[in-house]
């Protein structure tokens, strides 16, 4: 009987290491299930990664600055895997770059000229180019100033130096140039001018008396509270003041970059857009 017994707990034994053997095989399908499970897991999170690293480089005109910071964190907030980096800057610097191979993956110029300039060297993606805001451009002083009340007035004798942005490269001076030679005014005012690196710049001199007067945007001006608009450009005086976008052909990012365009061209971007002064 003890015999008998001891064969009984030999054999429950030994059916129990041949089980856990079993289970412990290299392919077994309690492993495969187990190693399955672990590389799904390890799949979703290296999507999820993927997804993640998202980036875009917007190279934007200064002068639309204080809107796009404030899209950004709306985007972010429908959009929290895409990292947006905002460069911004007179449009013929940002033209230059691009045409030097910067990384670039959406250019928004203050004029056409330097939108066209890359479209014909075939450095945009043509279907993506849209016209997207319009904006006015205004003659600032410091508040309270009083010395002119009108674009002809910058040729009298009270001002003594007038802030532009510079031709070559800032859109707004382009604009101020036009404007300039329309009134022809050009010899009164040419001597006593100083040149900006962009809007903004001229900007911070008007409201630091660096200049008496100089030529802004009216989204500019109206987000200074240390300016007054003194005067609008005169009907015809100048070409219309328009915000081209496109996609820089040489983007790594393409989808992402025009999913970002269409966001703009949406009713919560427009809303920013016009609570800061520009027209659609």
């Amino acid at each position: 009987m003890r015999n008998l017994r001891k064969i009984i707990l030999i054999t429950i034994v030994c059916a129990a290491l041949l089980v856990s053997f079993e289970c412990t095989k290299p392919g077994s399908s309690s492993q495969l299930a187990g190693g399955a499970a672990s590389s799904g897991v390890k799949t979703a999170a290296a999507v999820q990664d993927q997804v993640q690293q998202v980036s875009i480089t917007i190279s934007a005109a200064a002068s639309l600055k204080d809107a796009m910071e404030k899209i950004k964190q709306l985007y972010s907030q429908e959009k929290s895997n895409v990292e947006i980096t905002y460069n911004f800057g007179p449009a013929g610097s940002l033209q230059q770059q691009i045409e030097q191979g910067a990384p670039v993956d959406v250019f928004m110029s203050a004029a056409v000229k330097q939108m066209n300039a890359l479209k014909e060297k075939e450095l945009m993606i043509d279907e993506t180019i849209k016209d997207l805001l319009r904006n006015k451009v205004v003659l600032v002083e410091e508040k309270g100033a009083g010395l002119v009340k009108d674009f002809n007035g910058i040729a009298n004798d009270k001002v003594k130096k007038i802030a532009l942005g510079e031709p070559k490269s800032v859109p707004v001076g382009q604009y101020a140039e036009e404007i300039i030679s329309f009134l022809e005014i050009k010899d009164k005012v040419e001597p006593k001018s100083v040149y900006a690196k962009d809007v903004k710049e001229v900007l911070t001199w008007v409201e630091t008396g660096n200049a008496d007067v100089g030529v802004v945007y009216e989204t500019d001006a109206k987000v200074s509270e240390k300016v007054s608009i003194a005067a609008y450009a005169p009907e015809n005086s100048h070409r219309p003041v328009v915000y081209p976008v496109g996609v820089v052909k040489a983007t790594k990012n393409a989808d992402a970059a025009k999913e970002f365009l269409e966001f703009l061209s949406g009713d919560k971007a427009k809303a920013v857009f016009e609570k800061f002064g520009f027209t659609a």
